[in-house]
């Protein structure tokens, strides 16, 4: 019975109500996702009490079937989905479904575009499927009660969706949830015993929950759903479209999967693995301690989910199961850390994982494509983080080059290694913040001359990567912006004859002298062709991860760069005849801040840069100079 007297009502926050205004006018093209939503949720509910059980017997309340019901009340015009699972506290209601997406619904807003096929792919990744049901209903009516709670600490929940909801005590003999759906008047389709038994058995065969509705116009109940796990029966029973159905249920996601996996070992170790590529990536992709997407079952048991001792952190975007025989029932995280099956389990994952990739990359390159533009920059920390599998990690990286001229990441180092020169021993990359700054920099010029290609790292990633991977298929990884350059077997006689050092030495040592502490040596380089100057390290730190770590608010060692001149560029042949040391000095300090600019890098004093720039500038007014006519 209701005391009214604890009948409050509630607001929802600004951001929910636009959201549920979103799913009910816009986002669920589709409104049979109700259904599967519903039932998803209550079989998770069933699942969790399932798993605190193992720990508190009493909270079985004697009723040890776990089950979700499905009725209908044509004359009500209702549709009722009910769970003997966990159930919920009055304090639980209100945290997760009186606030929606609790934990990014201002994200969840931006991501939002107004096309409803791409809205509808964000419901799962921000766990709102619930308020799916006002797609159907005008009005929602939940009752729960948390398993090991008395009958009269149920709680009511109910909204129409239009701003706010009511929260009141009630008393419910069971533990569970009941969802009764209110159903709008043009949903009349939905009141029908085959509709709904149509519907479970397309979004629903896979669950393992026995999924029961009314046996024509009796009491009795019959299960509609073959109410067993999908990973445990054979996969020559299993269809690509129950495999689908699966993963949408076990992910919450409103997409098919990308591919899937599915293996079943026997041996000393017994366990079943099914995984899943999705196909797009979570809006939490970034945060790496945020979520893992496997769960665990021993003996097709619920244990736990997100757990991460199963898959390392580079393939966090891996969903699916893990179902072993051999570990307990009342395994914790802390046993699973400590557990050489855990670890043996977690190899065997890693390596099915890195199969299905392979396969992707080898023989269906246009969804490697895909998969690449979604997971590709995480799947790059495995190369640091996972020494052992390296080598099948590197085959795997894509990344842009001056050969594809495209920021698209579709160059392989394999497909490197097939096009090198033949006297080429050497894998060229530049690393920079941007595609733009990569592809124009002056350090691309002599390889762009010669046609030797280099690949152009510009994901902040790509640090990470090279500095743990030094060479591929036998070829050492050489950046074109650090150290001197020397191209070896690939110079040839096209080159210029290098400047003799002593007649470039006053020239070097006058820069040097006006730069000052701003860089460690002035040298002249081979490595330019048309531009006049740029920047270099000599140590083992690039000026791209300087740059990142500085911005991270880090201090990395105080290291100056070198500066290179192109002695056979104009604007330095007229620089080495200048005797006003002044304008020397001036010209050095544009040449470097614009050989800075150009790799990406901020001036210190801009105003400073701008004011010699236009003093040169006044001065060469209405005089005709080699300085600006390179072509004279």
């Amino acid at each position: 019975m209701t005391d009214a007297a604890t009948k409050e009502t509630f607001g929802f926050q600004a951001e929910a109500n636009q959201v549920l205004k979103l799913m009910i006018h816009s986002v669920y093209s589709n409104k049979e996702i109700f259904l599967r939503e519903l039932v998803s949720n209550a079989s998770d509910a069933c699942d969790k009490l399932r798993f605190e059980a193992l720990t508190d017997s009493t909270l079985f309340e004697d009723d040890q079937d776990l089950i979700v019901r499905i009725a209908y009340d044509k004359k009500a015009r209702v549709i009722t989905v009910s769970d003997n699972g966990i159930g919920m506290s009055r304090e639980e209601v209100i945290e997760h479904i009186g606030t929606i997406a609790k934990s990014g619904t201002h994200e969840f807003l931006q991501r939002l575009t107004g096309d409803q096929t791409k809205d509808s792919q964000l419901i799962g990744q921000f766990g709102v499927g619930f308020y799916s049901a006002f797609v159907v209903a005008e009005r929602v009516t939940l009752v729960t009660r948390r398993a090991g709670l008395s009958s009269d600490h149920a709680v009511q929940w109910e909204s129409t969706g239009e701003g706010d909801y009511s929260l009141e005590s009630t008393s419910k003999a069971t533990r569970g949830t009941d969802i009764i759906l209110h159903l709008r008047d043009d949903q009349d389709d939905l009141l029908s015993d085959g509709r709904l038994r149509e519907l479970l058995r397309r979004y629903s065969d896979h669950i393992a929950i026995p999924i029961q509705m009314k046996k024509d116009e009796a009491d009795e109940y019959e299960t509609v759903n073959q109410a067993s796990a999908l990973w445990a029966r054979p996969k020559s029973e299993i269809t690509a479209q129950q495999y689908e159905d699966f993963y949408k249920h076990a992910v919450h996601d409103a997409e098919p999967p990308l591919v899937h996996t599915h293996v079943k070992a026997e041996g000393r170790l017994e366990y079943t693995l099914l995984l899943f590529v999705p196909r797009r990536a979570p809006f939490d992709l970034w945060d790496r301690e945020h979520r893992h997407g496997i769960k665990l079952y021993v003996r097709r048991v619920f244990i736990m989910e997100d757990v991460d001792q199963l898959m390392p952190t580079y393939l966090r975007f891996i969903r699916g199961v893990v179902d072993s025989n051999d570990l307990p029932l009342n395994v914790s995280r802390e046993v699973l850390q400590q557990s050489t099956d855990v670890q043996a389990i977690r190899v065997a994952a890693v390596k099915r994982v890195l199969n299905l990739l392979e396969d992707l990359a080898t023989n269906t390159p246009d969804t490697y494509a895909v998969f690449w533009k979604e997971f590709g920059r995480v799947l790059k920390e495995g190369i640091g983080e996972d020494a052992g599998n390296r080598g099948r990690i590197s085959k795997l990286l894509r990344f842009a080059s001056t050969q594809s001229g495209t920021e698209d990441h579709d160059v392989s180092l394999s497909d490197y290694v097939s096009r090198m020169k033949a006297d080429q021993d050497k894998i060229f990359y530049i690393t920079a913040d941007s595609f733009v700054a990569a592809r124009n920099s002056p350090h691309l010029e002599i390889f762009q001359k010669k046609g030797l290609e280099v690949l152009l790292l510009h994901d902040r990633v790509d640090e990470w990567v090279i500095s743990h991977l030094a060479e591929f298929d036998g070829k050492q990884l050489e950046s074109v912006a650090q150290g001197s350059l020397d191209l070896g077997t690939l110079a040839d006689e096209s080159d210029p004859t290098p400047i003799p050092e002593s007649e470039l030495a006053s020239l070097t040592e006058r820069m040097q002298k006006a730069l000052g502490a701003q860089t460690t040596l002035v040298r002249a380089t081979s490595r330019l062709t048309d531009s006049p100057a740029c920047l270099v390290s000599d140590h083992a730190m690039s000026r791209n991860l300087e740059r990142i770590l500085k911005e991270a608010g880090q201090a990395p060692p105080s290291l100056q760069p070198v500066m290179e001149i192109n002695p056979r560029h104009p604007i330095v042949e007229k620089l080495n005849e200048e005797t006003d040391e002044e304008r020397f000095s001036n010209w050095s300090q544009i040449l470097f801040d614009q050989a800075l600019l150009a790799e990406g890098g901020q001036l210190d004093d801009p105003a400073g840069f701008v004011k010699r720039l236009n003093e040169l500038l006044l001065a060469l007014a209405g005089t005709k100079s080699r300085i600006w006519t390179p072509g004279d």
